[in-house]
């Protein structure tokens, strides 16, 4: 077994199969085995990771999560929720080496879901302001682009939490839909604009548009439980949900072969432009991806971000592949596919 690793199996009935091969050089994370397998095992020279215990993370998983998981239980009350009370546990933590401990190896464990999951798959960000409430303009605007880009066959990726990254979420999840499906979940939404001050309002709204339209197309959210006053939007059908957040901003980048789309947003939005940009400014010609920044007004007059990334780029590979637009419809043109 050398170089084996066996993540989150139950091996109870395996202990007769395990001790005829040479354990030297495997690996076992959060498997469950029977005390004898275990210390028969450690022996032959394994490397066993035990499960941790009274955490409400599973800190060896091996798949994302759901919307359904995160929110089961939402019926009652959001905060019985294992999303509320994972993020309730999360800020307990302290510098408990227990807790910090357990948060890294359920990161690294996310890691290793997501990669599985994005290998081949051409997939373009869509990044924006939390705030954005839903019945806006610019929140079915984000919407139909993210439908759209579905539609050119790009798996759309967000920062998996609400206002503009819940809408293109919610665009690329309806995009196997004929147009007024789009138009009809805009309006019922718009009934309850925002997460605060119900999150339990605002999710169920977007679970009932999930049972009126079932099995709708896949697309990726990555939120973070540091983040925990944003909960995840539940549009993304494959949500890769992480506590520490400057590892899941470099891998919401770094997963976006295809380019990133920015729509207005603050703080965090303007963060991840200069993030995605310091990443474009150093790569290799041929790894450079594509930033298309969506509304002029906007980025060169209230958030003047537009001038600044365009005199870095000047000169520089990356240059060819940094736009400002106003129209969405010309997005998709732009993304290197």
């Amino acid at each position: 077994m050398d170089g084996w690793c066996l993540q989150g199996l139950d091996l109870h009935e395996r202990g007769a199969a395990l001790a005829r091969l040479d354990a030297a050089g495997s690996l076992f994370l959060g498997c469950d085995l029977d005390d004898a397998s275990a210390d028969d095992l450690r022996t032959r020279g394994a490397l066993l990771f035990p499960a941790v215990p009274d955490v409400p993370v599973d800190a060896y998983r091996t798949v994302l999560y759901s919307p359904a998981e995160l929110y089961d239980g939402l019926a009652s009350a959001y905060d019985q929720t294992p999303d509320a009370r994972i993020y309730a546990w999360a800020r307990q933590g302290g510098h408990d080496l227990r807790v910090t401990l357990a948060q890294a190896l359920h990161d690294h464990a996310i890691d290793d879901a997501l990669g599985e999951l994005v290998s081949g798959l051409n997939i373009v960000g869509m990044m924006g302001g939390h705030a954005l409430q839903r019945g806006s303009s610019d929140y079915a605007e984000a919407a139909h682009l993210g439908r759209g880009l579905a539609r050119e066959g790009l798996h759309v990726a967000t920062g998996g939490g609400p206002g503009a990254m819940e809408a293109a979420n919610l665009g690329a999840y309806l995009s196997k839909y004929e147009d007024a499906a789009l138009t009809k979940a805009l309006e019922l939404l718009a009934a309850t604009p925002s997460f605060s001050p119900a999150i339990g309002d605002w999710a169920a709204a977007a679970f009932d548009v999930l049972d009126r339209w079932p099995d709708g197309s896949d697309s990726l959210g990555i939120p973070t439980w540091h983040y925990g006053h944003e909960p995840p939007n539940a549009f993304a059908t494959q949500i890769a949900k992480y506590f520490t957040n400057a590892i899941r901003e470099d891998i919401l980048l770094h997963v976006c072969t295809s380019g990133i789309v920015f729509l207005p947003g603050a703080g965090g939005t303007v963060q991840e432009i200069f993030q995605d940009a310091c990443e474009n400014y150093y790569a290799d010609p041929a790894t450079v991806a594509s930033m298309v920044l969506v509304g002029r007004e906007y980025w060169t007059e209230v958030v003047p971000v537009w001038p600044l990334l365009a005199a870095l780029a000047k000169g520089r590979s990356m240059e060819s592949v940094v736009h400002l637009v106003d129209d969405p419809a010309d997005v998709a043109a732009l993304l290197r596919v």
